[in-house]
């Protein structure tokens, strides 16, 4: 049986890694996914990792920082890989992807009442803070419909 392999995300990869995010239950229907996807891909201080065995893509997770904090977004593994540790083995990548850029602190969002992912975070040593988030859009070309 083959490792688990990681490798950074090419345009040729948008459509298994945003069929994912759909298996997967991260998108909304106020986010464009493909957008993300390219906004990602060109951005000069973020990656989308891509987890791998057999040639067949199990996972992935957006990563990228603003020089100080690291922020992650999603993460997702095939449903049916889900449970055997994958989740880990990707967060850990990611981990060392922004440490190899000299990133010392993650950030990530969960959205309320998702208890099964608060608890994947907290048991990777990931823990609440006290701090309310705000949002604005400023570009509604960006956004999908019912935003």
């Amino acid at each position: 049986m083959s490792k688990l392999t990681f490798r950074i995300a090419t345009r040729t990869d948008q459509k298994s890694t945003v069929q994912i995010w759909h298996d997967a239950g991260l998108t909304r229907p106020h986010n464009i996914p493909e957008t993300d996807f390219d906004f990602a891909l060109k951005g000069k201080e973020s990656d989308i990792l891509l987890a791998e065995k057999d040639g067949q893509l199990l996972g992935t997770c957006m990563v990228g920082h603003d020089g100080h904090r690291g922020a992650i977004y999603y993460l997702a593994v095939t449903p049916n890989q889900q449970g055997a540790g994958l989740g880990k083995a990707i967060m850990q990548a990611a981990e060392d992807y922004l440490l190899a850029k000299g990133v010392w602190k993650i950030n990530l969002f969960v959205r309320q009442g998702n208890e099964k992912v608060h608890q994947f975070y907290g048991g990777l040593g990931y823990a609440p803070i006290e701090a309310l988030a705000f949002a604005k859009i400023i570009d509604q070309s960006k956004v999908g419909k019912n935003s």
